[in-house]
């Protein structure tokens, strides 16, 4: 852990309006939050959005006293600190242009797991608890991770239903850890951390469960998986803000219709007539549509086919081998590890994908088939 950076992010973060885009803006311009916390004034001036009021406030101590404590809290909690400069956030969430700059976690997660979001209204009815225990009933055999809010209602079922079928599960908070919102949840919160799941939040010890703080949770929500699936909402309800955000970073959104006189189904309907959702017809149908990893027990096939040999060419050969031994490897991440440009890489990509070696999923990244 670098502790030193960790306590200059923190204390950066606190000051007069720096949020996570101006943070990330200063990171870009200093090389990092220590750098920035240290440069001089005139400096500072020459970064266009930083204004006066913001420039006086980097260097307070007050704010570096606040740090020195809020490590000491995460230290003594098991709370790790995650950077978003040092490349330290979960899956898809550093694509993000308004990403968290520091995201604090207890527990631990399996990179190599598929991310879902799942979210819905705290007033789910029967149809959507039948719809979420089917769903991780005929999942259960694909490696995937399920994220949710901790909420009442749709939350507490995509958590706990996860745990049930042995599925790691992540809740992502709307305050500091020094609390848990609800506290009916507690019980529930420490079962996903010993069935190897995680919580996340964006806020320190200091921030309470304020409102506006779950619509702020939510583009965390939406943006660390690269498909959310809308169980149930009415129309303004807080997953529509899920919704989205996730259509906002281009990510796939699934909703699940219902009778246009039932209000919890209203705000899915509205989200597929829109455009903005696909329609669930069939469970089956939805997990093609996610494009989980392949399941754990191989079913046999009624009619198996023929294999066909097909000769690859060299470079095709090379990015085909790094998806094999890297599944869901984004292109950022693959032409690192080949040394090719973006755009090169992306017409082999097609390539494969027509010869039915490849398949490419949202956010960039590309899974063997």
């Amino acid at each position: 852990m670098d502790t030193e950076e960790n306590l200059f992010s923190i204390a950066l973060r606190e000051c007069s309006n720096i949020g996570d885009i101006n943070f990330q803006k200063l990171i870009r311009a200093f090389g990092s939050a220590e750098n920035v916390w240290k440069a001089p004034s005139k400096e500072l001036q020459k970064i266009t959005g930083i204004g006066r009021k913001t420039i006086s406030d980097i260097g307070n101590i007050k704010h570096l006293k606040f740090a020195e404590k809020e490590i000491s809290f995460c230290e003594n909690n098991n709370i790790q600190i995650n950077l978003r400069h040092l490349n330290q956030l979960p899956f898809l969430l550093k694509e993000c242009e308004d990403a968290p700059a520091i995201l604090y976690q207890k527990g631990k997660i399996n990179p190599a797991l598929h991310p879902v979001s799942i979210v819905g209204t705290r007033k789910i009815t029967l149809y959507g608890k039948s719809f979420i225990e089917t769903f991780f009933e005929e999942s259960r055999k694909h490696k995937f991770i399920s994220v949710s809010g901790l909420a009442l209602g749709t939350d507490k079922e995509v958590h706990a239903e996860s745990i049930r079928q042995k599925i790691p599960t992540v809740a992502v908070l709307a305050h500091g850890f020094h609390t848990l919102y609800p506290s009916s949840h507690r019980n529930l919160s420490d079962r996903i951390l010993s069935e190897n799941g995680a919580l996340f939040t964006e806020f320190n010890s200091s921030r309470k469960p304020d409102r506006e703080n779950f619509i702020q949770r939510n583009r965390i929500i939406a943006g660390i998986s690269p498909s959310t699936i809308v169980v149930e909402t009415a129309f303004g309800g807080g997953s529509i803000s899920t919704a989205t955000f996730a259509n906002n970073y281009n990510r796939d959104v699934f909703a699940l219709p219902g009778k246009i006189t039932d209000k919890f189904s209203q705000g899915c309907n509205h989200l597929i007539f829109q455009n903005k959702a696909t329609a669930i017809s069939t469970i089956q149908d939805l997990i093609n549509q996610i494009g989980f990893n392949p399941p754990k027990e191989k079913i046999e096939e009624l009619f198996p086919s023929t294999e066909t040999t097909i000769q690859l060419s060299e470079n095709q050969e090379l990015i085909y081998k790094t998806i094999t031994s890297h599944p869901q490897i984004s292109l950022d991440d693959l032409a690192d590890k080949i040394n090719q440009p973006g755009h090169k890489i992306l017409t082999t990509i097609l390539e494969l994908e027509l010869l039915g070696k490849v398949k490419s999923l949202s956010g960039r990244q590309f899974v063997p088939l």
